[in-house]
């Protein structure tokens, strides 16, 4: 087992063909057996993960981060359903030779984890699932006012909508998310490339479609699962997390006090060693 002390801010960004397409992606860590596989949230790409999580993780695991499909640097286009997204990620994964994985899905990062962990349950090892819930869950005619809005007093403050729909309006929320914004620009070389307009439709298709699916048979998940979430997440209910982990049969939740969708960003110096610690287990 080798070791890197590589960080988030300066790990190079490496290129993969997976059956003719193109797909970037970031490794670093302790070069454990079991990597950890992100699958990142809806718009994103390498950059807008939390370099404290990547790094928090990355001190005892191999960590690996990739734009799927259509997504950033990763050529083609984004699916509109996120079943053929987690056919993508599967694809990627044993493109790079690896027959057993941990993933970390976070929001429709989340539904793409679930998808991977249904179509091949032997390719995964344990799973963490953060600000996401069960295709079919319910809300999802909500996101569409909620997002807009956020986008609008987005406009009107000159800033990142992810301060409305990640954290709270609260003293302690805004000090969360003035940090969060300032670690995602700690990485000044090598950036990933922005999300297409093409590829923000797709995901948005994608989960308008999960939302009014019919419920997945969450039961014959028998990976160990860790849930979490902020208590108040605009974007995911809460509760559509503890409905999704009373249905997995080896799950457990927590959720993170004062905190919303981003829940696990601003406790990062708290989710970080819980998540080392549910890696860890036998």
């Amino acid at each position: 087992m080798t070791t890197t002390t590589t960080t988030w801010r300066d790990v190079p960004t490496k290129t993969v063909d997976v059956d003719g397409t193109t797909f970037a992606y970031r490794e670093l860590g302790t070069g454990s057996d079991v990597p950890v596989v992100f699958l990142h949230h809806l718009m994103a790409v390498l950059d807008d993960w939390d370099p404290r999580i990547i790094d928090g993780i990355a001190a005892r695991h191999h960590v690996i981060a990739f734009d799927n499909r259509g997504v950033g640097s990763t050529g083609s286009t984004v699916p509109p359903d996120v079943e053929q997204m987690g056919a993508d990620a599967i694809a990627f994964i044993c493109a790079l030779g690896y027959q057993k994985v941990d993933l970390f899905g976070f929001s429709l990062g989340g539904g793409v984890a679930q998808m991977i962990a249904l179509q091949a349950p032997d390719l995964v090892r344990r799973m963490i699932l953060a600000g996401t819930g069960p295709r079919g869950g319910g809300g999802i005619e909500k996101i569409g006012a909620i997002t807009a809005l956020a986008y609008v007093k987005a406009f009107a403050t000159f800033s990142d909508a992810r301060n409305f729909l990640f954290f709270p309006r609260t003293g302690e929320g805004k000090r969360a998310a003035s940090d969060y914004f300032r670690r995602l620009r700690e990485r000044t070389s090598d950036r990933d490339r922005k999300i297409s307009l093409q590829a923000r439709i797709g995901q948005l298709k994608a989960i308008r479609q999960a939302g009014t699916s019919a419920p997945d048979d969450l039961s014959v998940i028998t990976a160990p699962v860790f849930v979490a979430n902020g208590d108040h997440d605009l974007m995911v209910d809460s509760r559509h997390s503890a409905d999704m982990a009373r249905r997995m049969p080896n799950a457990t939740l927590k959720i993170y006090p004062n905190s919303g969708h981003g829940g696990v960003f601003q406790h990062h110096e708290t989710f970080v060693p819980d998540a080392v610690a549910f890696l860890a287990g036998s």
